[in-house]
């Protein structure tokens, strides 16, 4: 069913969990060049590093970002979404000053939004037909 040369263990328990996450500039803006791009990857390794999360996949556009991580179940996406565009902002923001004026009102690079998508393993239909046909004890 898995990828099982991806399968992680952590203290209690066993997991392959990944998700593809998406992150658009503010108002879609063309922010991006290739060597802003190549230091968001780095930025974002970092991030990820420090949430014991594995950055698989990265790459981008000029107003958008795209990741692949593999992620223990402790990790709430939604915190590392946080960190990583808030990190990635304010390190671009410092070492790329010509960027500032995409920073717009609020200060912010990111859209708002984000988007993310659970990624592997068995399509839901063949996952539903797997566990009816499990053994259920009378």
């Amino acid at each position: 069913m898995a990828d099982y040369q991806n399968i992680r263990t952590g203290r209690h328990c066993t997991f392959v969990l990944h998700a593809h996450l998406v992150f658009v500039t503010k108002y879609r803006h063309e922010v991006f060049a290739d060597r802003h791009l190549t230091r968001l990857d780095e930025i974002m390794r970092s991030v990820c590093e420090d949430f014991e999360v594995e950055l698989t996949e990265f790459d981008g556009a000029g107003n958008h970002v795209h990741l692949l991580v593999n992620f223990p179940p402790k990790v709430a996406l939604s915190k590392l979404v946080n960190s990583l565009k808030g990190v990635s902002s304010r390190r671009l923001r410092q070492e790329y000053p010509e960027l500032v004026k995409h920073y717009w009102r609020a200060q912010r690079l990111w859209s708002g939004s984000y988007f993310a998508g659970s990624v592997g393993g068995a399509a839901a239909s063949a996952l539903r037909q797997y566990i009816e046909q499990q053994y259920r004890p009378a």
